[in-house]
């Protein structure tokens, strides 16, 4: 696959708003799959699902720890591209639309997400020195 191609693969595991959602939290720290159900009222399998997705593409991990699993970012550059796409956002007026193939209603949460970013990026910046290159950030 080309890069062309693989870039079209990452940017379609990024783009499920569940995803994005569940990619936020890791990023601020460990969390279990109790934890991301309760915060954003998703089931289990939902919860689940999305995340073996992006552990697929090799944006999170985890680690068990007895019957729990803790789930982390191990690719901190995810929130940098994230921000990007904030301030690409925010550019435009948070007036990006969907593709027409795709429906024609406008990416929803706009706000949210960015605040969410927000705090994250912070976050991360706080805790730069404590990454270790290709390390998890816990």
């Amino acid at each position: 696959m080309g890069q062309s191609g693989l870039a079209a693969a990452l940017f379609h595991s990024l783009a499920d708003e569940t995803r994005l959602r569940i990619v936020a939290r890791p990023a601020r720290g460990e969390a279990r799959v109790a934890d991301l159900t309760t915060q954003l009222g998703l089931a289990q399998s939902t919860v689940s699902k999305h995340l073996a997705c992006l552990r697929d593409c090799g944006l999170i991990d985890y680690r068990a720890e007895g019957r729990q699993s803790f789930y982390s970012l191990i690719r901190p550059e995810l929130m940098d591209l994230l921000g990007s796409a904030e301030h690409l956002l925010a550019a435009t007026s948070h007036a990006v639309t969907l593709c027409p193939a795709h429906g024609t209603q406008p990416v929803g949460g706009a706000r949210n997400l960015a605040a969410e970013l927000d705090h994250d990026l912070a976050h991360l910046g706080e805790r730069s020195t404590d990454h270790v290159e290709g390390g998890a950030v816990s």
